[in-house]
């Protein structure tokens, strides 16, 4: 097969297959990540204006709103909430401190058949495994550049 035939059995290839897959409306899945995403940040924000109210301020409130967050994105996988809320918000979900606890929670949650150590502990951290990683990374880096600029 020349080069040009390869190149248009592919081109007919893709337009066949294109035939089967519904449009995507962009504007629509954006709109809901957005809706989503920020009802999410808008929880999180109305639990730190009441921990603000009851006392608490600086590092302390943003550790426990933090903290509330990852507790409710857990608490919702495991009740299988927050995988419908996933699919239907997208990007939306995924993205704030939730998502993350859904990232960690849904693979042990998935493995635990397999048992604690080689399915829970192991599987668990999948997906969020290389994000702790650069982020443990990135901030070291900084870390020692703004350690070095400081001398």
């Amino acid at each position: 097969m020349t080069g040009r035939s390869r190149e248009n059995c592919n081109r007919n290839y893709l337009r066949y297959v294109n035939t089967f897959d519904p449009p995507t409306k962009h504007f629509k899945t954006c709109l809901r990540a957005f809706l989503v995403g920020g009802f999410i940040c808008t929880i999180g924000q109305f639990f730190r204006y009441m921990l603000e109210f009851a006392g608490l301020k600086g590092d302390m409130l943003a550790g426990t709103v933090s903290v509330i967050l990852i507790f409710l994105g857990t608490f919702l996988t495991g009740l299988g909430v927050y995988d419908r809320i996933g699919k239907n918000a997208g990007a939306g979900s995924i993205v704030p401190i939730t998502g993350f606890a859904n990232s960690v929670a849904s693979p042990a949650i998935e493995f635990k058949t397999e048992g604690y150590v080689y399915g829970m502990a192991a599987k668990m951290f999948i997906v969020a495994g290389p994000i702790i990683v650069f982020g443990v990374s990135a901030g070291a880096a900084v870390g020692l550049v703004y350690w070095l600029i400081s001398l």
